[in-house]
């Protein structure tokens, strides 16, 4: 076996696959439309539900209705016909899938289904199967042939299975109006929710972690203050606290090339006015971009009347999990 071999074999199975998905596109019809309508007047829940290989691509698909505004859980068809039925209430719809459309786990709770008066949408590869025609909606998921060479293992079918799945809660999506915003709010934990949800003051040093001098101080003050408070920077303010300007480590190096004396130079003569500066109620993101944008490293953070109220720093962001754009 040499590994042109290996290349032959995997262009193989992609080219079936690729096949699969687009028969798909002949069956974005009637059907899907009367799909995406039940599921959309939903008042409960979506419960999805397969066994084996259309169990997990089953799990998969619920979990993309979920995180996309559309609720939905996984029930296992072999736990439903012990106990798990319960988890089904009459206000929910029931999305059944199985290639065969003869799953004896997922026929043996038909009965409840219709005794409850669900809608019950069926993805299926057979139209004559006993799901297909105990469905409400009955959407063809068939395949030409799989990947696999013997055509046993499910790998066409369940592809074409999970992507018609994915069509079904995208359409969701859209017809909701669901934003990247709405979208953030079930994944707090991920970057998009960090960029999206996290805000200046969730980040932002305050207090005695603030580095702030007064106008008429001193140079070497504002170097004391600068190594102490360890940002590489400090604010200059007035006395309302409001911000004047900022001084740097850049400002520094540009101060000793013209040959001032940091001992008698008052830190307004050499620091830089009309600094960036954002409200602490913005998104932690757009202090991110706009440090990206100037290559700069702190923002000061200031209230409606420009007082100081906190600095932010790119590594208080990138510690937040902000990676750069």
């Amino acid at each position: 076996m040499n590994p042109e071999k290996f290349y032959e074999f995997g262009q193989a199975v992609i080219d079936i696959e690729a096949r699969a998905v687009m028969s798909l596109r002949e069956r974005i019809d009637t059907h899907f439309a009367a799909a995406c309508e039940q599921l959309l007047a939903c008042q409960g829940r979506i419960a999805v539900t397969g066994m084996g290989k259309s169990g997990h691509i089953a799990r998969k698909i619920a979990a993309t209705f979920a995180s996309t505004g559309s609720p939905a859980f996984f029930i296992h068809a072999a736990e439903a016909n012990h106990g798990d039925l319960g988890m089904i209430a009459r206000e929910d719809i029931v999305l059944a899938i199985s290639n065969s459309g003869e799953t004896a786990e997922i026929i043996n709770i038909l009965p409840l289904i219709k005794r409850l008066n669900i809608p019950l949408i069926c993805l299926s590869g057979k139209r004559d199967s006993t799901l297909a025609k105990a469905a409400t909606v009955y959407i063809n998921t068939s395949i030409s042939e799989e990947a696999c060479p013997l055509g046993l293992a499910p790998t066409s079918s369940t592809t074409a299975t999970l992507v018609m799945g994915d069509a079904l809660a995208i359409s969701l999506l859209q017809a909701k109006g669901f934003t990247a915003q709405d979208f953030a709010l079930y994944h707090p934990g991920g970057q998009l929710g960090r960029r999206l949800l996290l805000r200046i003051a969730d980040v932002m040093r305050t207090g005695n972690f603030i580095p702030k001098i007064h106008e008429n101080a001193g140079l070497d003050d504002a170097l004391i203050e600068m190594t102490q408070k360890s940002l590489g920077m400090t604010t200059i303010v007035d006395g309302e606290d409001r911000l004047l300007g900022i001084y740097t480590d850049g400002d520094l190096r540009r101060t000793l090339n013209r040959g001032l004396d940091v001992h008698t130079t008052q830190i307004k003569e050499v620091m830089t006015p009309g600094c960036k500066s954002i409200p602490a109620d913005k998104l932690a993101n757009e202090a991110l971009h706009i440090m990206e944008t100037f290559k700069i490293t702190a923002l000061t953070v200031t209230d409606d009347a420009n007082k100081v109220i906190g600095v932010v720093h790119m590594h208080d962001l990138l510690s937040a999990g902000l990676g750069l754009a």
